[in-house]
Parts: C-alpha cells; sequence; structure tokens
C-alpha cells in the first residue's frame, strides 16, 4: 500500500503486516499464528498474548485461497466496504485485505478494480480493502469521509479457554499425544497372603460377563463372582456372502 498522510495509522499497520507468523513468544504452544490485530497497539498477535490487549479494539485475520482476509462485518464498523468485492468463508462475508498478485495479465471487457484491473463482478469496483483505500486517499475527498468511529471492537468468536497453559504443558503428568493431562492413578498393592484372580475379556462371539478383579484372601473360605450377563447387540449377518456370480446370455 502506498502511505498516505490521510490514512490513519492503525489502517496503514493493518494493510502492510504480515499476519500469520510463528509468535516469538509462544513458540513451543499451540495455535500461536500471529492473527489478531490490535488497533491501540498497532500490531499483530497470536491468541496466547490477549490478556493484555483485552481491553482494547481488536480484529481476527483469516486465511482464504492462501490470502489474508476480515469479516464484512468487523471491518464496516471501521471503514466503509461499500463497492468491494465479497467471498463466502465460513458461512460469513470476507474481503481482501491486500491486492492479489497476477500471474498474467487478463483481457477482459466487463468490470474490473479501478487500482489493479482485477476482474470483478458486476456492482463490485475494487478487489481489496486496500485497493479502494488507495484510491480514496488520492482522490479529491479523501478518506476522512469514509472512516467511523469505534469506541469497543472485542473479539467475540475468540475462545482461548481451550489453550493449554504453559504450566500444565511443563508438568511431568502431561502427556504429549492427549490434549489434557493424564491422571495420576495409585493401586495399592493386595495385603500379603492373597492371590489376585483376574478374568480374562469375554470375546464378541459370546455373551460378555462383567469383569472384574477378586482378590481372595487366604482365610476366605467361599468366593462369588458376579454372573449376571451384560446385554449386548449382535451385528446381524456378519461377513454375509454373495451368491454365485451369472453371466448374462450371448445374443
Amino acid at each position: 500500500m502506498q502511505v498516505d498522510l490521510g490514512v490513519p495509522k492503525w489502517l496503514q499497520a493493518l494493510l502492510s503486516e504480515e499476519f500469520f507468523r510463528q509468535c516469538a513468544v509462544h513458540e513451543s504452544s499451540r495455535k500461536n499464528e500471529k492473527n489478531i490485530f490490535c488497533l491501540d497497539c498497532r500490531s499483530s498477535f497470536c491468541p496466547q498474548c490477549l490478556s493484555p490487549h483485552s481491553s482494547h479494539r481488536l480484529i481476527q485475520i483469516r486465511r482464504y485461497v492462501y490470502q489474508n482476509v476480515i469479516r464484512l462485518d468487523d471491518i464496516e464498523k471501521l471503514i466503509d466496504c461499500a463497492f468491494v468485492q465479497s467471498y463466502i468463508n465460513n458461512s460469513a462475508k470476507v474481503v481482501f485485505i491486500n491486492d492479489r498478485p497476477q500471474t498474467r495479465p487478463f483481457r477482459v471487457s466487463g468490470h474490473v478494480c479501478i487500482t489493479c484491473d482485477r476482474p470483478l463482478q458486476d456492482p463490485y469496483h475494487f478487489c481489496s480493502l486496500s485497493c479502494k483505500v488507495n484510491h480514496l486517499a488520492n482522490s479529491e475527498e479523501g478518506i476522512s469521509t469514509y472512516l467511523y468511529e469505534c469506541n469497543y471492537l472485542p473479539l467475540p468468536d475468540i475462545d482461548v479457554s481451550h489453550f493449554t497453559p504453559d504450566s500444565v504443558l511443563d508438568s511431568p503428568n502431561f502427556s504429549s499425544g492427549n490434549n489434557s493431562p493424564t491422571a495420576t492413578v495409585s493401586r495399592e498393592p493386595p495385603p500379603p497372603g492373597s492371590i489376585v484372580i483376574k478374568k480374562k475379556r469375554p470375546s464378541l462371539i459370546q455373551p460378555p460377563t462383567s469383569t472384574v478383579d477378586v482378590i481372595v484372601q487366604s482365610d476366605s473360605p467361599v468366593i462369588s463372582f458376579p454372573t449376571d450377563p451384560i446385554p449386548v447387540c449382535f451385528p446381524v449377518n456378519m461377513k454375509r456372502r454373495k451368491g454365485a456370480p451369472t453371466r448374462s446370455p450371448l445374443y
């Protein structure tokens, strides 16, 4: 984007920021891509760094066809986005932040972007937010009349409660193959002189019974096991073979 004095600093930073880079503070954490932009600090950060910016004006950046996009409902609270072509991403309208690179020149006679000559649909005049900002900044009326004042802009779609704290990740009881810490279970050894009897798990063919571990004391004369079977639903027609193949007659 071409820097202009009429463009606010937060908008210049938004259009020039490189999103979805790895956060240097949370390199070993999950979800460490910088996809949140703070208008007050004019910088991007990952969801792990959200706490210091909880009272600031925030916008979430998303990806669509490998390009940075922003929801139309969010950016329209700050600037007029009329005639900027929008797309549907996850059931929401989004617009591109910057113009997309063109590998080859397009030869069309229909609607094209006023700034970069990219083909557009009929009612639109700009392919991205930066193209409209450049056009308004270089126009006679300027961009100030298209800006809106917004003092409160939270992130309703971000929920950091599912992120694992660093203190839990550093715990020795945390399993790397699971998203939740593993519970530590302590099993006391059986008393001396006792015999541990373990019943095997039943197969799928025979009706299973309840599996229990019985500790038999040396002085216990009677041992009782549960005999009530567990109801099991068996599949019908397992591995049913087809009939012999037949060939159609030749005429």
